[in-house]
């Protein structure tokens, strides 16, 4: 059975509300504005930016190491026996006068070593005058069996005397001369002894001195082994004396660091016994050793001495000696401790200018180049050829100009011709600045 059709009339209740909201489309099609149409616009990047600036330069180098005494003594004990004085203050730590007597061994058998030898050389003189005057006496025999032995020869030719007596006169002059020989070779032979017994006297005074230890130098005691009563042997070892006129520190210094020392200096000729004075000369190189105290940063004026024989190939550096005269002196409590043996030091090496460099920022040079902002603040990459670093600078030997703005910030993508807004960086412009040397 066919459903029932709709009334024509239900149909014709659609087509009101289907035009109202076509009315109302329309309506708000008509009020609305059409988009505007805009030029488009280029990025822009905010960078800081330092100039590339021309400054007097002092090369730097610096370089870690121990301090240590110039001069290392070891007091030996030189004779054998107890000792029976020691200094009052012959303790680890404390420092001696040059000259000062520190330590006594007993001197009893080296003195009567020295009376036994001096008694010896009075007893040789004693020996020499008598055998001189019986020298003389017997040479006076000898004439005068000469002359009898003459006389009786004389006689036995004249038949008067027999050959018995000629043979007894002969026999007595041969006695005669082997007792003048006896007394000529005693004679020869007391320098020899007089030398022999000198040299025991002097060995004798040269031990007796060696009983008594004294300071050749100022210096500080370390390293004691021995007490009051103690018997000590030749050959050992007491103390050690450290001296404290000179203090010298070997650090460790890069050889690039080294290099940048010696750049752009007159060539001289080269006195391989004087190169420490050479150096000097030539880069006027100022040393100066710091030590790090956590919030304070002591320092000490230093000499440049030498340079080490050898290179280490694992660190690729050099050691290089430089001295402090009279460190002690210059302690100042809370500031300036003494510049003590062992201890770990900075050493820092300042060449004199050799004329001005063109510097910028390290952290500006990235893969060989420079990104610098032209005259119409767009970015264009500078490739550089770097000359050195040292800090947190870089010395620009070709490939940029003095004045040329260097941008210091990070841009990351980097488009060659990109627009920026520049804002020159203060704190790196006064960093540039600060370090030219001052005339």
């Amino acid at each position: 059975m066919n459903p029932s059709p709709t009334p024509r009339w239900r149909r014709l209740l659609l087509f009101p509300p289907i035009m109202l909201g076509v009315l109302i489309l329309v309506l708000m099609v008509r009020g609305r504005e059409p988009p505007a149409l805009t030029e488009p616009v280029e990025p822009v990047r905010a960078v800081r930016v330092v100039e590339a600036t021309l400054v007097a330069l002092a090369p730097t180098a610096a370089g870690y190491g121990s301090v240590q005494p110039e001069r290392v003594w070891a007091a030996v004990s030189q004779v054998a026996g107890r000792v029976v004085w020691v200094h009052p203050r012959l303790r680890e730590g404390e420092i001696h006068a040059a000259g000062s007597e520190l330590l006594r061994i007993d001197p009893v058998d080296y003195e009567l070593l020295l009376a036994q030898a001096r008694a010896e050389l009075a007893d040789l003189e004693v020996q020499r005058g008598n055998t001189e005057a019986l020298l003389v006496i017997e040479r006076r025999n000898l004439e005068l069996a000469e002359a009898a032995l003459a006389r009786n020869q004389r006689l036995i030719g004249q038949g008067t005397t027999s050959q018995s007596v000629v043979d007894d006169s002969e026999r007595a002059l041969l006695a005669s001369r082997a007792e003048v020989r006896r007394l000529d070779n005693t004679l020869a032979l007391i320098p020899a002894r007089q030398a022999l017994l000198e040299a025991k006297a002097r060995r004798a005074e040269r031990d007796l001195a060696h009983t008594r230890i004294t300071a050749p130098f100022e210096l500080r005691v370390a390293d004691l082994a021995v007490e009051a009563e103690q018997y000590v042997g030749v050959g050992q070892r007491l103390f050690v004396g450290d001296t404290v006129e000179r203090m010298e520190i070997e650090a460790q210094v890069p050889l690039a660091s080294l290099r940048r020392l010696f750049l752009d200096r007159p060539a001289v000729e080269v006195d391989v016994t004087r190169l420490g004075e050479l150096v000097a000369s030539v880069t006027g190189v100022e040393a100066r050793v710091r030590l790090d105290l956590g919030n304070h940063v002591a320092e000490w004026a230093a000499e440049f001495v030498r340079f080490d024989d050898t290179v280490d190939p694992r660190t690729r550096t050099m050691g290089v000696v430089v001295a402090v005269d009279r460190p002690f002196d210059k302690i100042r409590p809370g500031y300036r401790p003494p510049l003590s043996k062992n201890m770990f030091v900075e050493v820092v090496l300042r060449a004199r200018p050799a004329g001005e460099q063109l510097v910028v920022p390290r952290l500006a040079v990235r893969d060989g180049a420079v990104l610098v902002a032209d005259a119409e603040d767009r970015l264009r990459r500078r490739p550089v050829e770097v000359r050195y670093t040292q800090g947190e600078l870089c010395v620009i030997a070709a490939g940029l100009e003095p004045g040329a703005r260097v941008v210091v910030s990070d841009l990351v993508p980097v488009v060659e011709g990109m627009r920026l807004a520049v804002e020159p960086d203060e704190r790196l412009t006064r960093m540039l600045r600060a370090q030219a040397v001052q005339p």
